[in-house]
């Protein structure tokens, strides 16, 4: 492999041409489809199926607000019919743990181990649940590159997703914004992407962030580009990257010109754009601005995004937010017909269509404070809220699907104000923020309320989260544990610059293991990675049951407390099609433990556990046994530890139909 420094940026930007490419032509690559299943259920089926996906909502809070009857309707749903803990995936990270639902499978069946997967000929990172590949067969003309054929953005999950299945056996189905779906799968359901859901970039989040202060973006968090602009004589000259043209052969950036005139003496700012011009006051946002950046004469990319003028002076400050594809005019696949997300920005107007879209790394980042960052995901809840009432208004049959983010998100940002003991705690900003995760699942909890009334009695109602969630206040460095537990060698071990490279200066032939992602562990096994030297069999057997103890074992030495609470062999845990490409090992951290921000890229700090200071101070990487999510039902749910294959098969079952043979779930009711 080639000795190159990989910075977090650089992994993100490996995305960059994605939105170029579908421009020119390319397409999703649709998932095969299947015979129709054969009816199973011996009870009548239902005809109406609502199932509210909350995502990351924690059954230790559930449990303390029900009990104050801070959530009155939760509380009342687990009464008159049934409440329970969801089991979730290995590891409990949210790709993982809803293709665990969709598909119905463990992660050996649907082949989705992480955000992040690793090249083993290269050792290099990989994005785990997309693979994008432009044109194999073009024209050259000058300085133009026509695509004739080949370029695709393909779902790597494996499996038929439930909603096929449901397709099949004629049942109508609309899933909003489910996770691990992008792109869509084919199906003539009516479907729209979440989480994984890229902006125009074919990034998961890029800002931008204007500012006459000198700013940096730390790589590790990421998230956004700052930049430096000046004002002369009371106005502002920017630019606004649009994604790289693969159309032309220089694969250049096409931009926009920015333009921003302050009044001279009030705190009011107006934005020009080609075609447009917008006056905003100091602390405003903007209405959703369309932009289209030319390629070619005949093609462009479309994105929406908001403006937020947070300071004019003594520093200028103008925010831009991710600029989001544009349902109207998708330059990627986001929905399935391509005419429902049409449909919905018809009725809504442009909406946050990037899978997360809460800024989160702009608070981290110290670009946003808190109340900026909440008016924000404020704008994405009401977009939300919005959308749930629209299709639960037209709901008269089948299977519906609506999915909330502002619940994992704001667990994340905000769960170092409920620990006066993190690191990232802040008494005076608790005072006013401290009860922003109960705020929000109180507003979950109205959600509910509204969608019952308006789903009706003869309606089966299931409430869901993927996970639950934890503090992170400790992190860990895995490549550093393994190279000081001599798993992981370099190749210049005196040279100490060099070991904050990603893997650039690691001796691989005297290297056994390496951490890639979020929670996995791989053995550097001969024949299966580029330079392995681990024999499979009873060698890798053997190193892999040394190496779980030990991290058992491994104790934080500045808290005495266990690390790494499960250490859980792939093998032991996983079954299916895929599970040959799960690691080796799988961490499940301990309570207040998680893998640093530098460890998921290969990079090997110096030392093994640090502080977490960062405003993402919530976290689910844990083990799945400290990270259930929720199962509520108006309907007694029968089993004792349902998981969230389960649930799907408990929604086919209900439906009369049979699950695939690849599914290995049981129904609840």
């Amino acid at each position: 492999m080639s000795e190159k420094r990989l910075s977090r940026r650089d992994f993100l930007k490996s995305g960059a041409a994605a939105a170029a490419a579908l421009a020119a032509g390319t397409k999703a690559k649709a998932a095969p489809r299947a015979p129709a299943a054969s009816l199973a259920s011996r009870r009548p089926p239902r005809q109406k199926i609502l199932v509210l996906g909350f995502d990351g909502m924690d059954p230790h809070l559930v449990d303390v607000w029900m009990r104050q009857g801070k959530l009155p309707t939760f509380r009342k749903l687990a009464s008159e019919g049934g409440y329970r803990r969801l089991a979730t995936s290995i590891p409990p990270q949210s790709p993982v743990a809803w293709s665990n639902f969709i598909a119905g499978t463990n992660p050996g069946g649907h082949g989705i181990y992480d955000f992040i997967h690793r090249d083993p000929k290269s050792y290099f990172p990989v994005f785990s649940a997309t693979e994008t590949t432009e044109a194999d067969k073009t024209v050259r003309i000058g300085n133009l590159v026509i695509p004739i054929k080949g370029g695709q953005v393909r779902n790597l999950r494996r499996g038929r997703a439930f909603w096929q299945v449901l397709e099949d056996g004629g049942i109508p189905a609309t899933v909003f914004k489910m996770p691990a779906n992008y792109p869509p799968v084919r199906t003539k359901q009516r479907t729209f992407s979440g989480l994984g859901t890229p902006d125009i970039y074919g990034n998961y989040n890029t800002f931008h962030f204007y500012t006459t202060e000198s700013q940096a973006v730390n790589e590790d968090i990421g998230g956004g580009e700052i930049h430096q602009v000046y004002v002369i004589g009371n106005r502002v000259d920017a630019k606004i990257p649009g994604p790289v043209n693969t159309f032309r052969k220089d694969r250049p950036q096409p931009g926009i010109d920015l333009k921003v005139y302050l009044d001279p003496s009030s705190p009011v700012a107006k934005i020009v754009l080609p075609g447009r011009e917008i006056i905003l006051k100091e602390k405003e946002w903007s209405d959703w601005v369309r932009l289209r950046f030319p390629l070619i004469p005949t093609q462009s990319v479309s994105g929406v995004c908001r403006f937020y003028l947070k300071e004019v002076r003594p520093q200028f400050k103008l925010f831009l937010s991710s600029i989001n594809i544009d349902p109207a005019d998708a330059a990627l696949p986001i929905a399935t017909p391509p005419s429902y997300a049409e449909e919905l920005a018809r009725r809504f107007g442009p909406f946050y269509t990037k899978g997360l879209p809460a800024e989160t790394q702009a608070l981290d980042n110290g670009i946003f404070d808190e109340e900026e960052f909440l008016e924000q995901d404020d704008q994405v809840l009401a977009e939300t809220r919005a959308i749930i009432d629209y299709e639960l208004d037209r709901f008269e049959t089948g299977f519906l699907f609506a999915y909330v983010s502002s619940t994992d998100q704001r667990q994340h940002m905000f769960w170092r104000l409920l620990d006066p003991r993190h690191p990232a705690f802040d008494e005076a900003i608790a005072a006013r923020f401290g009860n922003v995760i109960e705020r929000t699942y109180a507003e979950a909890d109205s959600i509910l309320a509204s969608a019952m009334a308006k789903a009706g009695k003869e309606t089966l109602v299931m409430v869901m989260s993927d996970h639950g969630f934890n503090p992170y206040a400790r992190s860990f460095n895995l490549n550093t544990w393994l190279k000081e537990a001599g798993y992981h060698a370099f190749k210049n071990p005196f040279k100490r610059e060099e070991l904050e490279l990603a893997f650039a200066s690691t001796d691989w032939s005297k290297s056994k293991a390496y951490g890639l992602g979020l929670n996995g562990l791989y053995v550097n096994e001969r024949g299966r990675e580029a330079e392995g030297i681990v024999a499979a069999g009873a060698e890798k057997d053997n190193l892999v049951r040394e190496i779980r103890r030990k991290l058992e074992e491994y104790r934080d030495p500045k808290t005495g407390e266990q690390v790494v609470l499960k250490a859980y062999a792939g093998k032991d845990v996983y079954s299916g099609a895929a599970a040959e490409s799960a690691p080796d090992i799988v961490l499940g951290f301990n309570r207040r433990y998680r893998i640093s921000f530098q460890s998921p890229l290969g990079r090997i700090p110096r030392e093994i556990m640090e502080d977490n200071t960062a405003k993402w101070s919530g976290d689910h990487m844990g083990a799945a046994e400290l990270l259930s999510g929720v199962l509520f039902a108006n309907e007694p749910i029968k089993a004792e530890a349902p998981a969230l294959y389960d649930v799907t098969a408990t929604i086919l079952d209900r439906f009369g139909i049979a699950k695939t043979p690849e599914m290995i779930g049981r129904t609840v009711l």
